[in-house]
């Protein structure tokens, strides 16, 4: 009883440093305004700077996605935990457009590094049996640091001094005590190769994961879409068609996705994986009507129903995406396989989010979001039939 008091009380120290990570990769959400002022670039320039991070993470996953299977989780974090300090950095030095495309480049190396690495370590790190809330542990971690980034950047730029430096100081802060949290983690890598062993690796999977993969990278893919443009977007949004300058509300409307997202996942537990993939597909479906009807007739109350029902939507999708190709894989190549799943993923928070930007300019904030919402309903209608299809099948 007491191993596993203990091992729950690293896997939720885990979490915690997990959700540290993940907080700085939208801390800069409700202060893109503030930048735009100071460097005068456009509504494009948002979204690329926003992309950035995804291509990054992308670039990692690939290239060092295996690197915790040879290495050893502890490592691989700690160097995460090092670009995160040093995007916060480039955020506090910032003088002008190359130092924001900077950060946002760190920022996307560590979360590439913690996305995959740092999932399967909070799993290892529970005790036997304890797969199902580990699992919660690390989903809830990832979701909920990514909405706590906004909600504590836009509380500090609008009640604090420095809005464009103190948020950044805070979170060096923070990464520098998870450091010394993660040091006194267990290891959960017994047989560790030099880091000459670990090669870029291609999307590719075990022929058993396959059969998953397919509904589950579906599901992820839509879900993290819309995250991407809810997150880089609405806060101009808010401002030029809302009037809604206080960033503290601004970063507290993009956090609810977030938390949101944290309770769909805490609901997969209910009504199970296999059914919580094609539920979180109509939650998706649900969310982007509601967001279509608070561009049009420019609602404040539909904007934030949007992001808690679209939040619960891609929450019990996600859950159950990770769940499935987690429980699919081999033991020894699990971390590879999630950060897989993650590659497709965070593709679906790169070339939506700059498409919404380029349509930005010659159809304003709300056509492009038009757009792009009709664009996502026909997708996440095509992914409900296909997992229902597959769902039948299995």
């Amino acid at each position: 009883m007491d191993g596993d008091r203990r091992r729950w009380r690293q896997c939720f120290l885990s979490g915690a440093v997990f959700a540290v990570c993940m907080a700085g990769t939208t801390l800069p959400t409700p202060l893109y305004g503030l930048y735009q002022e100071k460097f005068g670039f456009s509504e494009l320039t948002v979204t690329v700077v926003y992309a950035v991070y995804a291509f990054a993470v992308i670039g990692v996953l690939l290239l060092a996605g295996n690197a915790s299977d040879a290495v050893g989780r502890r490592p691989v974090l700690l160097a995460g935990l090092g670009c995160a300090a040093a995007s916060a950095v480039c955020f506090l030095c910032a003088t002008g457009l190359g130092w924001l495309y900077a950060g946002r480049l760190l920022s996307g190396l560590s979360a590439g590094l913690f996305t995959g690495a740092a999932t399967v370590y909070v799993l290892e790190l529970a005790p036997r049996g304890g797969a199902s809330r580990a699992t919660f542990v690390a989903t809830a971690a990832n979701m909920g640091g990514l909405g706590c980034g906004p909600l504590l950047a836009g509380v500090l730029a609008q009640y604090a001094v420095a809005p464009l430096y103190l948020p950044f100081a805070v979170h060096l802060v923070l990464v520098a005590g998870s450091a010394a949290v993660l040091l006194r983690l267990a290891e959960t890598v017994r047989e560790r190769r030099p880091l000459s062993t670990v090669r870029p690796q291609r999307p590719g999977l075990p022929a058993q994961v396959r059969a998953v993969f397919g509904p589950a990278a579906t599901a992820s893919f839509v879900g993290f879409a819309l995250f991407g443009v809810f997150t880089s977007v609405s806060p101009s949004f808010l401002a030029q068609s809302l009037d809604v300058h206080n960033r503290a509300l601004s970063g507290l409307v993009v956090a609810l996705a977030f938390f949101a997202s944290t309770a769909g996942q805490l609901a997969v537990g209910r009504v199970g994986v296999r059914r919580s993939l094609p539920l979180g597909c109509a939650g998706l479906l649900a969310g982007l009507a509601l967001l279509a009807g608070a561009l049009w007739w420019e609602l404040l109350p539909l904007v934030v129903l949007s992001a808690l029902v679209g939040g619960i939507g891609q929450g019990l999708a996600f859950r159950g995406a990770l769940s499935a190709v987690a429980e699919a894989s081999p033991a020894d190549q699990r971390a590879a396989v999630v950060s897989t799943l993650f590659v497709v993923a965070y593709g679906g928070i790169s070339v939506p989010v700059i498409g919404v930007g380029v349509l930005a300019d010659p159809l304003g904030l709300e056509g492009a979001g038009l757009v792009f919402i009709a664009c996502m309903a026909v997708l996440v209608t095509i992914a409900a039939g296909y997992l229902l299809r597959a769902g039948r099948s299995a």
